[in-house]
């Protein structure tokens, strides 16, 4: 039988008391380990997060959790190779792919590092200037002070590392203990960085915890001054906001769920200008990386009416190339999706899209590289594609997670811009084209209902850091249909684990606040 992971809650590794999930290769389909939670003391283990790990954390200055966050980054370089390893094994991404996500939780790590070393000495954070109430003798200053309860992560299967670290860094230097809860899928990895991370003994006691396996109880045991903070589907998020625990105790809750979002072509970028060239490169790239398993993947492609064919015709033939099948193949491009059951969601999806939209190019029908089609969770890249962009509204509707995308035609740009926000709210957006005041209006246009919008010109062609990929430095979030979440966007991200509040006095006692 596979070796169980263990979880680390209330300072201590613990078994689960079930016969635990088993987790496997989505090329092979071989055992791998397994994950319980079963018989877990949930209050127990959330209480000793919060008086152990958030006082703990609490004690320190901003530059010595950052201190923190810089030794955890410095371990988790060390150990690279060997979470490399397990994300080939449990995720069945190529190199490539898994270096979008260990390295970028690296980095995220690495920059949260260095902006908590420029908070300095302090506890907590002035929120501007002090404010006259009525004579000069008595004023307000408005403060943020860290939440005195613990932050729970309820995390997608997609990215176990950077989805982690992402929210992780943030927190801790916040002052806030982490409870994290990855996808059964994919915990592996997320549980071995933890691992080492407690094994260094590089954080306080209870300042980082993990359950791997069932979720059942997780929310029953938050308090109001918790946090908690999802990325996955928008039926399980809209299950947690309707939880008791969230209602009853104002939980702060944030959502980070399902997004269609869009690559638009604007009139100008036709084919055989390098916007069109920039286009083309960045939607094959998208639904090829990590298998096209992205929260912030393209999903639809919006062209004009005639750039249609042309378009249609460029994507494919890139698609055409690219190699699917087992990474440990060196001349794999594109892995497996996460397994088998998302490799059964997939095919239904690209099949509720087909119903509305014609398959352009269907990769399924090329040989998979190395790899059992009747075993492996391998799907090579679909594009499909209408004219009738208003009458399609499955493709404004299905978001399929994989290496899925529609190719859609506008009239104009008033009718892109429309088609792009019927997603009812995504998370990223990005505008293709050479004409900066048509790129500028059309960015503001679309903000309100983006979290994110990337512009990209020939100017950026080389530099631009890509539709997809979430910079820690940038908001990641969206409203609507995405969750209505914000996560990220440089020291932004620290708003959710702080408390403001408005300290009323004289001048004097607001000076020996210290801020």
């Amino acid at each position: 039988m596979t070796a169980l992971l263990p979880n680390f809650v209330s300072g201590r590794w613990q078994a689960g008391t079930g016969a635990g999930i088993t987790l496997l290769d989505p090329v092979l389909g071989t055992a791998l380990v397994r994950v319980d939670a079963t018989g877990l003391d949930l209050p127990a283990a959330f209480d000793f997060a919060r008086r152990q790990g958030s006082a703990a954390l609490q004690a320190l200055t901003y530059r010595e959790r950052a201190a923190l966050l810089a030794k955890v980054g410095q371990l988790l370089q060390a150990h690279r190779d060997a979470y490399d390893a397990i994300a080939t094994a449990n995720s069945g991404t190529v190199k490539n792919d898994s270096a979008v996500d260990i390295d970028g939780a690296i980095f995220t790590l690495g920059q949260y590092a260095r902006w908590g070393e420029a908070l300095g000495d302090a506890r907590a954070l002035r929120d501007g200037e002090p404010v006259r109430l009525a004579k000069e003798a008595f004023q307000a200053q408005h403060v943020q002070v860290p939440r005195p309860g613990l932050a729970l992560f309820i995390n997608a299967f997609n990215f176990p590392a950077w989805g982690l670290w992402e929210k992780a860094a943030p927190a801790l230097l916040s002052g806030m203990a982490v409870v994290v809860k990855p996808a059964t899928a994919t915990a592996w990895l997320t549980q071995r960085m933890v691992q080492d991370v407690v094994d260094a003994g590089l954080l306080p006691a209870g300042a980082l915890s993990i359950v791997c396996g069932s979720s059942a109880g997780l929310l029953d045991a938050l308090e109001p001054f918790d946090v908690v903070s999802f990325t996955g589907s928008a039926d399980t998020a809209a299950v947690i906001r309707s939880h008791p625990a969230l209602a009853r105790h104002a939980v702060r809750a944030n959502i980070e769920a399902d997004s269609l979002n869009s690559a638009l072509a604007l009139p100008d970028a036709t084919p055989g200008t390098p916007a069109f060239e920039l286009l083309v490169r960045e939607v094959v790239r998208e639904m090829t990386v990590k298998s096209g398993q992205k929260c912030t993947a393209i999903r639809r492609i919006l062209v004009p009416e005639a750039v249609y064919g042309a378009a249609a015709e460029a994507i494919a033939a890139k698609l055409a190339k690219v190699s699917t099948g087992n990474p440990r193949n060196a001349g794999v491009r594109m892995g497996a999706l996460v397994s088998r059951a998302q490799f059964d969601t997939v095919q239904q999806g690209v099949a509720q899209l087909a119903r509305t939209a014609e398959i352009l190019h269907d990769g399924r029908a090329q040989p998979l590289v190395d790899a059992d089609p009747a075993v492996a969770a391998c799907v090579a890249p679909v594009l499909l594609g209408t004219r009738d962009a208003d009458g399609a509204q499955a493709v404004h509707d299905v978001e399929v997670f994989g290496p899925v995308a529609t190719l859609l035609a506008y009239r104009d740009v008033p009718h892109a811009l429309a088609l792009a926000r019927r997603g009812q709210g995504s998370l990223v957006a990005s505008l293709y084209g050479d004409d900066a005041a048509l790129l500028g209006r059309s960015a503001l246009d679309l903000a309100a209902s983006h979290g994110r919008v990337h512009v990209v010109t020939p100017e950026v062609a080389q530099v631009h850091t890509g539709h997809g990929n979430v910079m820690p430095q940038s908001l990641h979030g969206g409203p609507g249909r995405a969750g209505g979440g914000a996560e990220l966007g440089g020291l932004r991200a620290l708003d959710f684990y702080h408390q403001r509040s408005a300290v009323q006095a004289s001048p004097p006692v607001l000076a020996a606040l210290g801020l």
